[in-house]
């Protein structure tokens, strides 16, 4: 199947691409390369382009015979959304709706979209399943159930079939150490912490009066490659009939900001300077995956479930980064 990746140069997306190649089909990469990096693209078809070009995005669908989007490209940073509202809803909800328009031009009916747990805000229950309300607290988050409630309008208008995919934290890199995480500036905590254990610089850590066990933000780390597997999952669940709606992608664990550091010290053998700071506007306290209906529905499960193993791919990466 060709099949068009939307940020296929970034990050989740580039690891995407490389899970669709050894499934055989042709990914179509379209990205801007306003983040992402050309040398993170495995192979396929290359298009640099923006979203909003409607008459190009039209173009690479149809010359290429695109039959099915996966749709990466967006703005993903929490702080940055509260302070930039105007980026994210232009990047996340009008650029999307660009995609959107354009598939209907091309005759592009199956659809999976990155979504994010950001879109629950503050949870009512943990662990965090698909029947929590959407109650986003920060401007990425609503971008994110915004575009979700459009691809229903879409569904019922257009016959779309979609499916969306709410990522809890990705982290980690290709075990093989070819792609990996690279970001100007890095925002993802594992990433932040192992650059500082390369470069001997400080960690940030944001609010240690949290109620958690250690006073820091819980979260649930999934490594980017089963977030990969997920989406050729969820597009063969959609081939089939079977898939649609919302999945969470998480392990089911949550690990505080203090742990993750201390993990990252045992793996690199080096000392991670710590500063606490204040927290940060628009962070829960506590995001933890209840996934078990995608394992139940597309018979997922993680390779790469275990925190120590996340950190020490992304580690192989950080030590060898290739671009």
């Amino acid at each position: 199947m060709n099949i068009l990746v939307t940020g296929g140069a970034g990050y989740i997306g580039s690891h995407v691409v490389r899970e669709l190649l050894a499934a055989g089909h042709l990914p179509v990469t379209y990205d801007n390369l306003s983040e992402g990096h050309r040398e993170a693209v495995a192979g396929g078809v290359f298009v640099e382009g923006d979203l909003r070009d409607g008459a190009r995005l039209l173009a690479a669908m149809r010359d290429r015979g695109v039959e099915a989007v996966m749709h990466l490209a967006a703005s993903c940073s929490v702080g940055e959304s509260v302070a930039d509202p105007h980026k994210y809803y232009d990047n996340n909800v009008a650029a999307g709706l660009g995609l959107l328009a354009a598939m209907r031009g091309a005759g592009v009916r199956l659809l999976v979209f990155s979504s994010s747990a950001a879109v629950y805000g503050e949870p009512r229950e943990v662990p965090i399943t698909e029947a929590h309300p959407l109650a986003p607290i920060n401007p990425y988050g609503r971008t994110k159930a915004i575009l979700e409630e459009l691809l229903g309008d879409f569904a019922r208008a257009d016959g779309l079939r979609h499916v969306s995919l709410r990522y809890f934290n990705a982290a980690g890199a290709a075990p093989d150490g070819l792609t990996g995480e690279s970001h100007d500036p890095e925002t993802h905590l594992v990433a932040v912490v192992l650059n500082a254990a390369l470069s001997g610089g400080t960690v940030d850590v944001f609010g240690t009066d949290y109620p958690t066990p250690d006073g820091t933000c819980l979260r649930d780390y999934i490594h980017v490659v089963d977030l990969a597997q997920a989406h050729l999952l969820a597009l063969e669940g959609l081939g089939r009939g079977t898939a649609g709606g919302a999945y969470n992608l998480g392990n089911g664990g949550g690990y505080s900001v203090r742990e993750v550091i201390e993990t990252a010290r045992r793996v690199t053998g080096r000392e991670v300077r710590v500063r606490e700071a204040p927290r940060r506007a628009g962070d829960p306290a506590v995001l933890v995956a209840g996934a078990d209906r995608i394992r139940r529905e597309l018979g997922w499960a993680p390779r790469i479930p275990g925190l120590e193993e996340i950190v020490e791919t992304a580690w192989r990466w950080h030590k060898n980064r290739r671009y």
